[in-house]
């Protein structure tokens, strides 16, 4: 995820550059001053990043990495805990989100269900996905129901109701 404050300057950045031709072509003939805020916003760039290159990028890849490894550096700086840790970590794994590109067919067990889905996003994320409460083994399940990894009573599909009968 990214902050849109962390996009602004990028993609101004990016658009000042791909345009540049075009806003010298439209004010040559003008007696405004051109360009300042880009000159001074290539100056604050380069300045916490480095040299800029003699042609300036027109695409806003080359604009973000620093903003990003801030934001980055930022978040895993206030992670307080192992288990926080460990899901920030999952989710900015590469490949992390590749699971989305499955293709629903239904024939080869492949379709989620809303609630599947929202469980599964959850568990990744380490988000808050269910109310606490005893399960059925006797132990107490948090509020982020991970419990069921590692529950030996747990049948999967059971999810508390009856198995079907196949």
């Amino acid at each position: 995820m990214r902050r849109v404050s962390s996009l602004a300057f990028p993609a101004f950045l990016a658009s000042a550059a791909s345009t540049r031709s075009l806003q010298d072509a439209i004010v040559s003939n003008c007696t405004c001053s051109t360009g300042c805020f880009h000159a001074d916003y290539l100056s604050i760039w380069s300045s916490t990043n480095g040299p800029l290159p003699d042609t300036l990028p027109s695409k806003q890849p080359f604009w973000d990495p620093p903003g990003l490894l801030a934001d980055r550096a930022m978040v895993e700086a206030n992670l307080n805990t192992t288990f926080q840790r460990a899901c920030f970590l999952a989710a900015s794994s590469p490949h992390t989100g590749d699971w989305l590109f499955a293709l629903p067919i239904a024939s080869c067990g492949l379709q989620l269900d809303d609630e599947a889905v929202r469980i599964a996003v959850g568990i990744r994320l380490g988000l808050v996905i269910c109310v606490p409460h005893q399960c059925h083994c006797g132990e107490q399940v948090d509020a982020f129901g991970i419990h069921s990894f590692v529950c030996k009573r747990f049948q999967a599909g059971s999810h508390g109701t009856r198995p079907s009968m196949r």
